[in-house]
Parts: structure tokens; C-alpha cells; sequence
């Protein structure tokens, strides 16, 4: 289903802009100097929102200093006291995300409503299975996290309000993913998409890729934030690279590369390394491939834009399937790129 269109600072949201990319910094905000520096760090990795701890008033009056020295859209991440995000709202926070279930009664939740309204600005709200009601202790997991989060969006509506996000937070894969399929059919608010406390990047890079791709590939979701235990930097990598899989949006080259077999007769590992490194700074997309066997190299990648295809201490360079040169394995990389520079100056992005 189409969201409604949701802007946030400078961005937006639903309505068919393309997903847009989150993070959260593990600074300290009230240590406003490291915290900008980490979110200009991500920023130019390609962070378009970031989110920030607002765990007293003290640090949510650091979103004002923050907001001057960065560019993104600043998100406040509140929780169980209704004046720090009032405190954010003031100091200029762009979203705030708070759980209206520990925020308090109905009157504190009009009161950050109608603050965030006043400001024109959207909420996030949500459910996480770490913090689910005792109402829904029992409940089948995605059906608790559904009831969970629409229990807090009628909490904003009956304020009023309704410039709102959603998110489904689980560490379970299956259970949040069918929680976003449930929700998506019954909302026209944009959801944001993650697979929380899914570990290092290893581990993390796994369950994203199957909980957010899996909810991508059906047409789900319009923001997303990859969690990763360490450098909030890896989270956008792995968004960019999930996000360019799933064919939802596209940043750098694609490599693609064959597994190797008994016919491999290059150092076709090497090879991969050394090319992905050669166009690592490239901003378009080009489709790549990296073959090990000459004879069926190119029919194979027939559609890479070029690509390169091993044999027994020579390779072949190839565009769109057809060989352009033969040349010794030496030569191959060397080979290689300059007819990329020149595809390149043909074809700039």
C-alpha cells in the first residue's frame, strides 16, 4: 500500500520517495562535538536521517547545537518522561520517536502532540518485543506487535495527531516480518523498517538482509535503519548494499562474481578483490562481472555492462557478453580498466 507522505526536516518519506536511509549515533549527545562529527561522518557515507538519544533534558536541549553544525534531519529518541521531548520539540528536533505507552497519561501524550504539531513535526511510534504490555504477553509475536503499535498510533489519533511513522521492532526475523505485512495492509502510515538487536555486523548483516530485503522485495517499507552492534558507519553500508539488492534504489556498482569450480584457472579471488577496489569510488551504477572460465564467462553475464572472464594464464575483457580484447593474465586488470575509463567517459553518470 502507498504511504502517505511524511516530511522530516529537510526529507520526506512515503508517498514514493525513494527509502530513505537511517541511523543512531553511540556518542554521548550531550557531548555535542563527537556526536556532529559522528553524524557528519554519516552523513557523507550516505546517511539521510539520524536519530539521537534524548535521555534527559539537558541532552535533548544539544539537538539546537547539533542541528547548526549538521545538515540531516535530526530524530530525538525519547523515552518514559513527556518533557524531554517537549525539550527536543524545542530545541528543534526534526522527529521525535517515543513509545506513547511509557510517556504517560492521555493529557502528557496531548501535550507532545500538540507540541509536535505546533512545530510540524512527525512522531514515531511503534512496538519492540523487549517492551511489549503485559496485555500482550502470550499473543502470537507478530499479532502482539501489530495490536502493540496500533494501540500507540490511537493514542496520537485521539490527540489529534496524526503525522506518524511506524515501527515494528523485533530480533526475530519471521516474527517481524510478518508483523510489517500485517501492518502495511492496514495503515497508510510510512513504515520504517529494522530487525533490532540483531547483533555484530556479521550477524546483523544476515538478519537484515533477510527481515528488511524480504519486506523490500514485496514492495514494504519506506525508511530503514540496519542494527549493528559497533561503528553506526557499517549500518549504511549494509542499508546501501540491501537496498541496492533488492533493486529498491541504487548507488555503486554491482560485482558479480562466480563461486569457481575445477575449471577455474586464474586467481579469480584476487581478481574480485582487485576490481572491486578499482571501482570502489565509482557513484553510478554499472552491473560487473568477475568469471573464472572463458567459455562461459560472458554468456553468462551477457548483461554486466563489462566484465572479465579467466582462463589458463589469459582473460578475456567483455561488454554486454561480447569479448572486445584478449590479453595475458598480467595484463587483465590493467586491460580491464582502461576500457571501464573508457565506457566511463562515453557514458559519465
Amino acid at each position: 500500500m502507498m504511504k502517505k507522505e511524511i516530511r522530516i526536516g529537510n526529507t520526506a518519506i512515503g508517498g514514493g520517495q525513494p527509502i530513505r536511509i537511517q541511523s543512531m549515533t553511540n556518542t554521548d549527545t550531550a557531548d555535542v562535538e563527537a556526536t556532529a562529527a559522528q553524524i557528519c561522518a554519516l552523513e557523507a557515507a550516505g546517511c539521510e536521517i539520524i536519530r539521537v538519544a534524548a535521555y534527559n533534558i539537558d541532552s535533548a536541549r544539544c539537538i539546537g547545537k547539533l542541528k547548526e553544525r549538521c545538515n540531516i534531519p535530526i530524530v530525538a529518541d525519547v523515552h518514559f518522561d513527556y518533557k524531554i521531548a517537549l525539550a527536543a520539540i524545542e530545541a528543534g528536533a526534526d522527529k521525535v520517536r517515543i513509545n506513547p505507552g511509557n510517556i504517560g497519561d492521555a493529557a502528557k501524550i496531548r501535550m507532545v502532540a500538540d507540541a509536535a504539531k505546533n512545530a510540524g513535526i512527525p512522531i514515531r511510534v511503534g512496538a519492540n518485543t523487549g517492551s511489549l504490555g503485559k496485555q500482550y504477553w502470550g499473543m502470537e509475536k507478530s499479532e502482539a506487535l501489530v495490536q502493540s503499535a496500533l494501540e500507540n498510533v490511537r493514542c496520537l489519533e485521539q490527540a489529534g495527531f496524526d503525522n506518524i511513522v511506524i515501527a515494528l521492532k523485533a530480533s526475530d526475523v519471521a516474527a517481524s516480518v510478518r508483523a510489517y505485512r500485517k501492518m502495511d495492509a492496514l495503515v497508510d502510515y510510512p513504515l520504517h523498517l529494522g530487525i533490532t538487536e540483531a547483533g555484530a555486523y556479521d550477524s546483523s548483516i544476515v538478519k537484515s538482509a533477510m527481515g528488511i530485503g524480504a519486506l523490500l522485495l514485496d514492495g514494504i517499507g519506506d525508511t530503514v535503519r540496519v542494527s549493528i552492534t559497533g561503528d553506526p558507519l557499517q549500518e549504511i553500508r549494509a542499508a546501501k548494499e540491501i537496498l541496492q539488492c533488492a533493486g529498491r534504489r541504487t548507488f555503486s556498482p554491482e560485482i558479480i562474481a562466480c563461486p569457481t569450480c575445477g575449471r577455474t584457472r586464474i586467481q579469480l579471488e584476487r581478481l574480485y578483490h582487485q576490481v572491486k577496489a578499482l571501482t570502489a569510488d565509482i557513484p553510478q551504477y554499472l552491473k560487473i562481472a568477475v568469471m573464472g572460465c572463458v567459455v562461459n564467462g560472458p554468456g553468462e553475464a551477457r548483461d554486466a555492462d563489462i566484465g572479465i572472464a579467466g582462463g589458463d594464464g589469459i582473460g578475456i575483457v567483455f561488454k554486454k557478453g561480447k569479448p572486445i580484447a584478449k590479453v595475458p593474465e598480467a595484463q587483465l586488470l590493467e586491460t580491464f580498466e582502461k576500457e571501464l575509463r573508457e565506457m566511463l567517459d562515453k557514458d559519465p553518470a
